[in-house]
C-alpha cells in the first residue's frame, strides 16, 4: 500500500494474468483508506472470509472423452440472450477508483457482451451510463423513504432502456465495517450519489430513552414485503431481489410472482457469521423449484468458481469487488481484461469437465460429499 494512488494504466501488465492478480495491483492504484472501504468485510470479516473458503472447499468431478465441439457460453437470463452467464453487480460510487467511474464500466461491458446491474448509488447518471451500454442494463434500485421518489427512480431507469430491477433487500443500514472505520474512509469532494441529488429530506425525528436510533430510527424507513408488492403493482419491468439467504424468502418470492432472486450476503458487507451464498444455493434451488431464476454472488474469482456456482443451481452469477480493482489498475480496458479472463476461464473448465453447454453444468459435475442439500 501506497500514500500516493498511481493513476490508471494504459496497458495491462504482461504478468496480470487473474483476477486474483488485479486485487494485488489495485492495492497501488487506489488511495488506502478507500481500498480499506472496498476491499474490508463486515465486523470481524467471518463472513467475507468463508465466501472464499466454502467455493475452496468445493471440487470439480469431471467426464472425459466428451465431445465439446459444439460447447459455448452462452446463456438466456430474464429473457435476454447473454454471451456468458457473468453480470458485473450493482457497485456503489465507481468515480471512487476511476474518474470515469461507471461510464468506463458500461462501456468494458459493452465490448464483452456483459450484462451490467447500475447501482443507485452511482457516481454518475442512470441516464448517461445507459447511453454507453450495448449489453443488457439492470438497475439496480435502493427503496427510498419517499414512494413518490423511490417510482421516480424506476421509471427513469425505465425510460432510459434498463430492462429489470434488482432490489437490494439486505442492507436496510450499513453493516459493521470496522476495517473501514480504522481507516477514516469518507466519500472524496466530487463524489456523490447524484441520482439522489433531488431526494426528499428526510423526516426530522427525535427520541426519548426508552427508544433505539436503529429500530426507531434508521429501520423505519426501510423495506418490507408489503413495499415489494407496492412496487410490483406500479412497474412492467421483471423484478429481482437480491440480498436472499433464506429458502423460505426466495420461496416467497417465487410466490409473488417475482422474476428472481439473488443469493448473497452481500460479499461480506453487512452481517457478519452469516453462512456463504454458495453453501445456500442448493437449498435454495431445491425450495424453488428448477425453473425459477436465480443468481449468486460472493468471493467469484475463477472461471472454477462461476462453473461451481451454475453446477449448485446458480443460472448466473455476479461480480463485485473485482470491477473495481480492475477499473482502479487500467479503467475500461481493465475491465474488459478481467471479463474475458473469466469468461475463458470458464470455457477452459467447461471444457476439461467435459460440460460443453451451460445446461450441461449440474451438481453430477461436483464431488457430492462436499455439498450439503444434495
Amino acid at each position: 500500500m501506497i500514500d500516493k494512488a498511481l493513476p490508471p494504466l494504459t496497458a495491462v501488465p504482461a504478468d496480470l494474468v487473474s483476477v486474483a492478480d488485479y486485487e494485488r495491483y489495485a492495492k497501488h492504484h487506489i488511495p488506502p483508506a478507500i481500498f480499506e472501504y472496498i476491499q474490508g468485510g463486515g465486523a470481524d470479516e467471518i463472513t467475507l472470509q468463508r465466501n472464499r473458503r466454502a467455493l475452496d472447499d468445493l471440487m470439480i468431478l469431471p467426464r472425459v472423452l466428451q465431445d465439446c465441439t459444439a460447447g459455448g457460453t452462452h446463456t438466456t437470463l430474464l429473457g435476454e440472450a447473454l454471451r456468458h452467464p457473468i453480470l458485473l453487480a450493482p457497485v456503489a460510487f465507481q468515480k471512487l477508483v476511476h474518474p470515469q467511474g461507471e461510464l468506463a464500466m458500461a462501456q468494458a461491458a459493452s465490448v464483452l457482451e456483459t450484462g451490467m446491474i447500475v447501482s443507485t448509488l452511482a457516481s454518475e447518471s442512470i441516464e448517461a451510463i445507459a447511453a454507453e451500454l450495448d449489453s443488457p442494463k439492470w438497475f439496480q434500485l435502493y427503496f427510498q423513504h419517499s414512494r413518490d421518489f423511490t417510482l421516480a427512480l424506476v421509471k427513469r431507469a425505465q425510460a432510459a432502456g434498463y430492462t429489470a430491477l434488482v432490489i437490494t433487500v439486505d442492507a436496510p443500514l450499513h453493516g459493521i465495517r470496522n476495517r473501514a472505520q480504522r481507516a477514516g474512509f469518507q466519500l472524496p469532494k466530487g463524489v456523490e450519489a447524484v441520482n439522489l441529488k433531488n431526494r426528499p429530506p428526510l423526516p426530522s425525528q427525535q427520541f426519548d430513552a426508552s427508544e433505539s436510533i436503529v429500530f426507531q430510527g434508521m429501520m423505519s424507513e426501510a423495506p418490507v414485503w408489503q413495499d415489494i408488492h407496492w412496487l410490483k403493482q406500479h412497474t412492467t419491468l421483471p423484478i429481482v431481489l437480491k440480498g436472499v439467504l433464506n429458502p423460505a424468502d426466495a420461496l416467497y418470492a417465487a410466490e409473488m410472482g417475482l422474476a428472481g432472486v439473488v443469493v448473497s450476503n452481500h460479499g461480506g458487507r453487512t452481517l457478519d457469521c452469516l453462512p456463504s451464498a454458495v453453501e445456500m444455493l442448493p437449498l435454495v434451488r431445491k425450495a424453488v423449484g428448477k425453473d425459477f431464476p436465480l443468481f449468486m454472488d460472493g468471493g467469484i474469482q475463477r472461471g472454477t468458481d462461476v462453473f461451481k456456482a451454475l453446477a449448485l443451481g446458480a443460472d448466473a452469477v455476479l461480480i463485485g469487488r473485482p470491477q473495481l480493482y480492475a477499473l482502479a489498475v487500467a479503467g475500461a480496458l481493465g475491465v474488459a481484461h478481467m471479463l474475458r479472463v473469466l469468461r475463458e476461464e470458464l470455457e477452459v473448465t467447461m471444457s476439461l469437465a467435459g460440460t460443453p453447454t451451460i445446461k450441461d453444468i449440474t451438481r453430477n459435475a461436483l464431488l457430492k460429499n462436499n455439498i450439503s442439500g444434495f
